[in-house]
Protein backbone atom coordinates (compact mmCIF):
# COMPACT_ATOMS: atom_id res chain seq x y z
CA UNK A 1 0.00 0.00 0.00
CA UNK A 2 1.07 3.68 -0.60
CA UNK A 3 2.23 5.62 2.32
CA UNK A 4 -0.89 8.02 3.88
CA UNK A 5 -0.76 11.08 5.34
CA UNK A 6 -2.86 11.26 8.41
CA UNK A 7 -4.17 14.19 10.92
CA UNK A 8 -5.22 12.11 14.11
CA UNK A 9 -8.06 13.12 15.98
CA UNK A 10 -7.84 13.86 19.53
CA UNK A 11 -8.85 9.75 20.10
CA UNK A 12 -5.69 8.69 18.27
CA UNK A 13 -3.38 10.66 19.66
CA UNK A 14 -2.00 8.09 21.81
CA UNK A 15 -1.41 6.29 18.63
CA UNK A 16 1.13 8.61 17.70
CA UNK A 17 2.33 8.68 21.38
CA UNK A 18 2.52 5.16 21.28
CA UNK A 19 5.11 4.70 18.36
CA UNK A 20 7.39 7.70 19.48
CA UNK A 21 7.67 6.12 22.86
CA UNK A 22 8.53 2.62 20.53
CA UNK A 23 11.27 4.57 18.53
CA UNK A 24 12.92 6.16 21.71
CA UNK A 25 16.66 4.33 22.55
CA UNK A 26 19.73 5.25 24.31
CA UNK A 27 21.77 4.27 20.79
CA UNK A 28 19.34 6.58 19.45
CA UNK A 29 20.32 10.49 17.88
CA UNK A 30 17.59 12.87 19.80
CA UNK A 31 14.44 13.02 18.06
CA UNK A 32 10.52 14.18 18.61
CA UNK A 33 9.68 12.52 21.80
CA UNK A 34 6.30 11.67 23.73
CA UNK A 35 6.92 14.04 26.61
CA UNK A 36 7.16 16.49 23.58
CA UNK A 37 3.37 15.81 22.57
CA UNK A 38 2.66 16.02 26.34
CA UNK A 39 4.46 19.34 26.78
CA UNK A 40 2.15 20.45 23.87
CA UNK A 41 -0.75 19.41 25.47
CA UNK A 42 -0.61 22.79 27.56
CA UNK A 43 -2.52 24.36 24.81
CA UNK A 44 -5.56 21.90 24.96
CA UNK A 45 -6.40 18.04 23.18
CA UNK A 46 -8.09 19.91 20.28
CA UNK A 47 -4.80 22.25 19.38
CA UNK A 48 -2.45 19.33 20.35
CA UNK A 49 -4.55 16.46 17.23
CA UNK A 50 -4.65 19.84 15.42
CA UNK A 51 -0.46 19.74 15.13
CA UNK A 52 0.29 16.33 14.81
CA UNK A 53 0.82 14.88 11.49
CA UNK A 54 1.01 10.69 10.87
CA UNK A 55 2.55 9.08 7.64
CA UNK A 56 1.43 5.02 7.78
CA UNK A 57 1.96 2.25 5.52
CA UNK A 58 -0.16 -1.06 6.25
CA UNK A 59 -1.42 0.52 9.12
CA UNK A 60 1.76 1.08 10.58
CA UNK A 61 2.74 4.56 11.31
CA UNK A 62 6.10 5.27 10.30
CA UNK A 63 6.71 8.90 10.76
CA UNK A 64 5.13 11.52 13.43
CA UNK A 65 5.11 14.99 12.73
CA UNK A 66 4.21 18.16 15.51
CA UNK A 67 3.98 21.56 13.87
CA UNK A 68 5.52 23.21 17.26
CA UNK A 69 5.07 26.92 16.13
CA UNK A 70 4.53 28.79 12.86
CA UNK A 71 6.15 27.54 10.16
CA UNK A 72 7.96 24.17 12.40
CA UNK A 73 7.43 20.84 11.91
CA UNK A 74 9.57 18.77 14.24
CA UNK A 75 10.10 14.95 12.74
CA UNK A 76 10.47 11.53 14.73
CA UNK A 77 10.75 8.36 12.20
CA UNK A 78 10.61 4.84 12.81
CA UNK A 79 14.23 3.16 13.40
CA UNK A 80 14.03 0.98 10.52
CA UNK A 81 12.69 3.34 7.79
CA UNK A 82 15.13 5.89 8.09
CA UNK A 83 16.67 5.53 4.83
CA UNK A 84 12.57 4.50 3.46
CA UNK A 85 13.01 5.67 -0.07
CA UNK A 86 9.11 5.63 -0.50
CA UNK A 87 8.63 7.65 2.99
CA UNK A 88 11.38 10.01 2.52
CA UNK A 89 9.94 11.27 -0.77
CA UNK A 90 6.66 11.20 0.40
CA UNK A 91 7.63 13.36 3.51
CA UNK A 92 9.47 16.11 0.81
CA UNK A 93 6.55 16.01 -1.04
CA UNK A 94 4.00 16.65 1.28
CA UNK A 95 6.64 19.35 3.16
CA UNK A 96 6.05 21.29 -0.23
CA UNK A 97 1.87 21.45 -0.65
CA UNK A 98 0.63 23.60 2.27
CA UNK A 99 -2.94 22.43 1.23
CA UNK A 100 -2.09 18.77 2.19
CA UNK A 101 -1.54 20.34 5.98
CA UNK A 102 1.74 20.55 6.04
CA UNK A 103 4.09 23.78 5.97
CA UNK A 104 3.06 27.00 5.06
CA UNK A 105 4.32 28.47 2.19
CA UNK A 106 7.39 30.92 2.46
CA UNK A 107 10.01 30.38 5.58
CA UNK A 108 10.06 27.17 7.16
CA UNK A 109 11.93 24.64 9.20
CA UNK A 110 11.97 21.01 9.54
CA UNK A 111 13.36 19.13 12.49
CA UNK A 112 14.82 15.84 11.03
CA UNK A 113 17.55 13.87 12.68
CA UNK A 114 20.84 13.25 10.64
CA UNK A 115 21.08 10.19 9.14
CA UNK A 116 17.33 10.09 7.95
CA UNK A 117 17.14 10.07 3.74
CA UNK A 118 14.53 13.14 4.18
CA UNK A 119 16.76 14.97 5.59
CA UNK A 120 19.53 14.43 2.87
CA UNK A 121 16.59 15.20 0.00
CA UNK A 122 15.52 18.49 1.66
CA UNK A 123 19.23 19.89 1.73
CA UNK A 124 19.33 18.58 -2.21
CA UNK A 125 16.32 20.39 -2.67
CA UNK A 126 18.07 24.09 -1.59
CA UNK A 127 17.24 23.97 2.45
CA UNK A 128 19.97 24.91 4.88
CA UNK A 129 21.04 24.58 8.19
CA UNK A 130 19.82 26.44 10.93
CA UNK A 131 21.34 27.65 13.71
CA UNK A 132 22.79 24.89 16.11
CA UNK A 133 21.54 23.46 19.04
CA UNK A 134 22.98 21.31 21.82
CA UNK A 135 21.07 17.80 22.44
CA UNK A 136 22.68 16.66 26.21
CA UNK A 137 22.49 13.50 27.67
CA UNK A 138 23.12 11.35 31.22
CA UNK A 139 23.05 7.84 32.09
CA UNK A 140 20.72 6.91 34.87
CA UNK A 141 21.95 3.09 35.51
CA UNK A 142 23.55 4.58 38.97
CA UNK A 143 22.01 6.62 41.61
CA UNK A 144 21.86 10.76 41.17
CA UNK A 145 23.35 13.20 43.96
CA UNK A 146 21.13 14.69 46.17
CA UNK A 147 20.09 18.20 45.02
CA UNK A 148 20.94 19.98 47.83
CA UNK A 149 17.37 22.06 48.08
CA UNK A 150 13.98 21.26 48.93
CA UNK A 151 12.51 19.56 45.86
CA UNK A 152 8.29 19.44 45.59
CA UNK A 153 6.09 17.29 43.05
CA UNK A 154 3.59 19.80 41.45
CA UNK A 155 -0.14 18.31 41.90
CA UNK A 156 -3.29 20.33 40.97
CA UNK A 157 -2.86 22.60 44.35
CA UNK A 158 0.30 23.43 43.13
CA UNK A 159 -0.03 24.61 39.87
CA UNK A 160 -0.27 28.05 40.26
CA UNK A 161 3.41 28.05 41.56
CA UNK A 162 4.59 26.19 39.08
CA UNK A 163 3.41 28.47 36.43
CA UNK A 164 4.70 31.80 38.33
CA UNK A 165 7.68 30.09 38.22
CA UNK A 166 8.07 29.21 34.73
CA UNK A 167 6.88 32.71 34.09
CA UNK A 168 9.09 34.44 35.53
CA UNK A 169 12.26 31.82 34.09
CA UNK A 170 10.76 32.44 30.34
CA UNK A 171 10.82 36.05 29.10
CA UNK A 172 7.29 36.53 27.78
CA UNK A 173 5.93 33.16 28.56
CA UNK A 174 2.22 33.75 29.79
CA UNK A 175 2.00 30.14 31.08
CA UNK A 176 -1.10 29.92 33.38
CA UNK A 177 -2.81 27.47 35.90
CA UNK A 178 -5.09 26.19 32.86
CA UNK A 179 -2.06 24.89 30.76
CA UNK A 180 -0.69 22.94 33.63
CA UNK A 181 -4.07 21.18 34.52
CA UNK A 182 -4.58 20.93 30.30
CA UNK A 183 -1.45 19.29 30.07
CA UNK A 184 -1.60 16.94 33.32
CA UNK A 185 -5.15 15.63 31.66
CA UNK A 186 -3.21 14.41 28.49
CA UNK A 187 -2.64 10.82 28.80
CA UNK A 188 1.24 11.66 28.69
CA UNK A 189 1.19 13.11 31.68
CA UNK A 190 1.06 9.87 33.25
CA UNK A 191 4.06 9.06 32.86
CA UNK A 192 5.65 12.54 33.80
CA UNK A 193 5.79 14.52 37.13
CA UNK A 194 6.75 18.75 37.62
CA UNK A 195 9.22 19.44 39.91
CA UNK A 196 9.46 22.71 42.16
CA UNK A 197 12.82 23.57 43.73
CA UNK A 198 12.46 26.16 47.07
CA UNK A 199 15.04 27.65 48.74
CA UNK A 200 16.14 27.80 52.61
CA UNK A 201 13.24 30.94 52.52
CA UNK A 202 10.59 28.73 51.49
CA UNK A 203 10.67 31.08 48.21
CA UNK A 204 10.28 29.04 44.84
CA UNK A 205 13.04 29.24 42.44
CA UNK A 206 13.21 27.00 40.12
CA UNK A 207 10.63 24.35 37.98
CA UNK A 208 10.79 21.30 35.82
CA UNK A 209 8.42 18.77 33.90
CA UNK A 210 10.08 15.41 33.06
CA UNK A 211 8.87 12.77 30.72
CA UNK A 212 8.96 9.03 30.50
CA UNK A 213 8.97 7.24 27.48
CA UNK A 214 8.65 3.96 29.61
CA UNK A 215 11.01 1.95 31.55
CA UNK A 216 14.19 1.21 29.99
CA UNK A 217 14.04 4.10 27.48
CA UNK A 218 15.06 7.81 27.53
CA UNK A 219 13.04 10.06 29.33
CA UNK A 220 12.53 14.01 28.80
CA UNK A 221 13.46 17.53 30.34
CA UNK A 222 10.91 19.62 29.08
CA UNK A 223 10.93 22.54 29.87
CA UNK A 224 13.36 23.63 32.59
CA UNK A 225 13.74 27.00 33.88
CA UNK A 226 15.11 29.11 37.10
CA UNK A 227 13.36 32.14 38.37
CA UNK A 228 15.17 35.55 36.61
CA UNK A 229 15.95 36.45 40.56
CA UNK A 230 17.56 33.72 41.80
CA UNK A 231 20.12 33.11 38.92
CA UNK A 232 23.51 31.79 40.05
CA UNK A 233 23.03 30.20 43.04
CA UNK A 234 23.08 27.08 41.45
CA UNK A 235 19.20 26.42 41.61
CA UNK A 236 19.92 24.98 37.94
CA UNK A 237 21.67 21.99 38.99
CA UNK A 238 19.61 21.66 41.69
CA UNK A 239 16.44 21.04 39.91
CA UNK A 240 18.24 19.08 37.00
CA UNK A 241 19.55 16.89 39.39
CA UNK A 242 15.99 16.80 40.87
CA UNK A 243 14.79 15.94 37.26
CA UNK A 244 17.39 13.20 36.69
CA UNK A 245 17.07 10.97 39.62
CA UNK A 246 12.58 11.76 39.33
CA UNK A 247 13.17 10.07 35.79
CA UNK A 248 15.34 7.48 37.21
CA UNK A 249 12.56 6.83 39.65
CA UNK A 250 9.90 6.32 36.47
CA UNK A 251 12.23 3.46 35.22
CA UNK A 252 13.78 5.89 32.50
CA UNK A 253 17.19 4.77 31.07
CA UNK A 254 18.78 8.25 31.05
CA UNK A 255 17.89 11.77 30.75
CA UNK A 256 17.83 13.85 27.65
CA UNK A 257 17.41 17.91 26.77
CA UNK A 258 17.92 19.99 23.95
CA UNK A 259 18.91 23.82 24.40
CA UNK A 260 20.01 26.30 21.63
CA UNK A 261 23.72 26.30 21.38
CA UNK A 262 24.18 29.60 21.83
CA UNK A 263 22.65 29.21 25.53
CA UNK A 264 26.28 28.55 26.71
CA UNK A 265 24.90 29.48 30.69
CA UNK A 266 22.00 26.12 30.00
CA UNK A 267 24.33 24.02 28.80
CA UNK A 268 27.36 24.61 31.08
CA UNK A 269 24.57 23.89 33.74
CA UNK A 270 23.55 20.54 32.43
CA UNK A 271 27.16 19.15 31.99
CA UNK A 272 27.58 20.27 35.83
CA UNK A 273 24.57 18.03 36.52
CA UNK A 274 26.51 15.01 34.65
CA UNK A 275 24.98 15.25 31.37
CA UNK A 276 27.39 15.25 28.28
CA UNK A 277 26.87 16.81 24.83
CA UNK A 278 25.61 14.27 22.03
CA UNK A 279 27.18 16.72 19.24
CA UNK A 280 25.80 19.82 18.11
CA UNK A 281 21.98 19.34 15.65
CA UNK A 282 20.18 21.98 13.12
CA UNK A 283 16.84 22.14 12.47
CA UNK A 284 16.82 22.70 8.49
CA UNK A 285 15.68 26.11 6.73
CA UNK A 286 13.26 27.02 3.40
CA UNK A 287 13.95 30.94 2.90
CA UNK A 288 10.75 32.83 2.30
Amino acid sequence: MAIALGKPGIDELTDAEGALREWQSDGAPTQLHPGDLGWFRRYGAEVTAAAVRTWSRDNRVLAVGLLDGPGLLRLAIAPDAWRDEELARKLVTDLAAPERGGLPTGRAYVEASPGTLVRDLLLADGWQPDEPWTPLHRDLAEPVDDPGVRIETVGPSGAGVRAAVQRAAFEGSAFASAHWHAMAAGPAYGDARCLVAYDDQDTAVAMVTVWSAGPGRPGLLEPLGVHRRHRGRGYGRAVTLAAAAALRELGASSARVCTPSANAGAVATYRSAGFRGLGEVRDLQRDA
